[in-house]
């Protein structure tokens, strides 16, 4: 189900990822349309439109070889220049992820003939940044609560969902997911800053 108002699709680092894709395109010389799943900070920009990161977290559909000097570089609107390219290191299985996170990912129809862009859910999206749960995977779970596009409860839901899936330590996955929905929880019902929802 497209759904391109959800996502903000002009700024300087969309417009880069945009050109990132069309050149992999390019580069695999794709003879049909590849399923690509985006996760991490791109997606989250996509969502806020404030998120600066600069790899891209994919997962593709077909056993692809990613170009290791793929890089596009933009400017972004405060004139700073930097370079986005594929994170070639990226796995999903390193990350809590519900079985379901690929069928409810959220198509960005980009009039990419080859490439068939999907973004994950907000809610998958703030579920994969648990196992981590760095200073930016919370900023990145408390933007998109903020937005209103999660809430804490599905993030509990979710994630509870997800765990007997997960390849890792659970004591601190659990302590996470604490800390996780705590965290949205004192997000919910917060004014988002002006012109940052979609």
């Amino acid at each position: 189900m497209p759904s391109n108002f959800l996502f903000h699709t002009q700024t300087a680092l969309a417009n880069g990822l945009r050109e990132l894709f069309k050149q992999l395109a390019e580069r695999l010389s794709l003879s049909r349309p590849m399923n690509v799943y985006l996760a991490g900070g791109m997606a989250v920009h996509l969502y806020t439109g404030n998120r600066v990161t600069t790899d891209v977290d994919a997962e593709f559909g077909s056993r692809v070889l990613i170009p290791g000097d793929l890089i596009v570089e933009v400017a972004l609107e405060n004139g700073r220049p930097v370079p986005i390219y594929f994170d070639t290191n990226y796995n999903p299985t390193f990350a809590l992820m519900h079985e379901d996170y690929l069928g409810d990912a959220i198509a960005l129809d980009w009039g990419l003939e080859q490439i068939r862009l999907h973004v994950l859910s907000p809610v998958d999206l703030a579920v994969s940044k648990i196992a981590r749960f760095a200073d930016n995977d919370k900023e990145d779970i408390a933007a998109l609560v903020g937005l209103g596009l999660t809430t804490a409860d599905a993030i509990e839901q979710r994630a509870t969902s997800a765990i007997g899936g997960y390849v890792g330590g659970l004591a601190m996955l659990r302590l996470n997911l604490r800390d996780a929905v705590a965290l949205a929880r004192g997000m919910e019902g917060c004014k988002p800053p002006n012109g940052a929802a979609p």
